[in-house]
């Protein structure tokens, strides 16, 4: 373990660096102690050890890689998640494929490796905003990657979603993104977010359903003009849903 810089002013903020491999590591800590918000950095090559850090120094977020031996970042990041109160985390890693676990985890931020600076500064601003009770990016929203440019889409915008083979594609009022995750993944952990399952390659937020009609004996979803197809079996359900929904004080879960 080692600090950038000791008895920073009361208005900075102390993280914790979280990285197995040494190069990462100091970049990362070089980078956040350059930003003017930062006011000390502690590092540490593994969770077990960040964990013993936490124990001895409180710290206002955490920043950590997800591929670790032993304990990986988002194993740690869950027992994080159970402190009183829990410091904002935000995952620094290579690997994309992670970022719905991780906001499920409510983690502050996703950012992908090699870091660029101006992402990082838009990082620590996630974190001060959520020491605040400002707006951050939680567990609403997805990394989604487009012609090698990675951004977040709050999933509130996610009207439906389309399986792709193992994929899922999140169709959005402006267009549409291809996660690498699997339907049935989503399905179950967007369950509790009102997203619920009408055909065996779909899933539609309930807040959007504009209509449900019935034609031929086929039951529709209305979904921002677009026109869907819920299977016989998912129909009974999804009506049920809908008017739970709909009535006062009741919840869709």
């Amino acid at each position: 373990m080692s600090a950038a810089r000791t008895s920073p002013p009361p208005s900075t903020l102390r993280v914790l660096v979280i990285d197995d491999e040494r190069p990462a590591l100091d970049g990362l800590s070089w980078l956040l102690d350059h930003d003017q918000r930062i006011g000390s950095v502690l590092t540490t090559d593994s969770s077990a050890d960040a964990l013993r850090v936490l124990q001895e120094e409180p710290v206002d977020a955490v920043f950590l890689d997800i591929a670790m031996p032993g304990l990986t970042g988002l194993e740690l990041a869950r027992v994080l998640s159970r402190f009183r109160p829990p410091p904002p985390v935000v995952f620094v890693t290579a690997h994309d494929e992670h970022a719905v676990e991780a906001f499920d985890l409510n983690a502050v931020d996703y950012v992908l490796k090699p870091v660029r600076s101006d992402r990082l500064a838009e990082a620590v601003r996630r974190v001060v905003e959520a020491r605040s009770g400002g707006p951050v990016a939680d567990d609403a929203s997805i990394a989604v990657e487009l012609g090698g440019v990675t951004r977040f889409v709050s999933r509130a915008e996610v009207r439906y979603v389309e399986a792709q083979g193992d994929y899922a594609r999140l169709h959005t009022a402006t267009g549409s993104h291809l996660l690498r995750v699997p339907l049935t993944t989503l399905e179950e952990e967007w369950r509790d977010a009102g997203f619920v399952r009408i055909h065996r390659s779909l899933l539609v937020a309930l807040q959007h359903v504009d209509e449900v009609r019935i034609d031929s004996g086929r039951c529709l979803v209305q979904v921002g003009g677009q026109e869907l197809k819920v299977s016989r079996r998912h129909t009974r359900e999804l009506r049920d849903l809908l008017v739970r929904r709909a009535r006062p004080g009741k919840s869709a879960r």
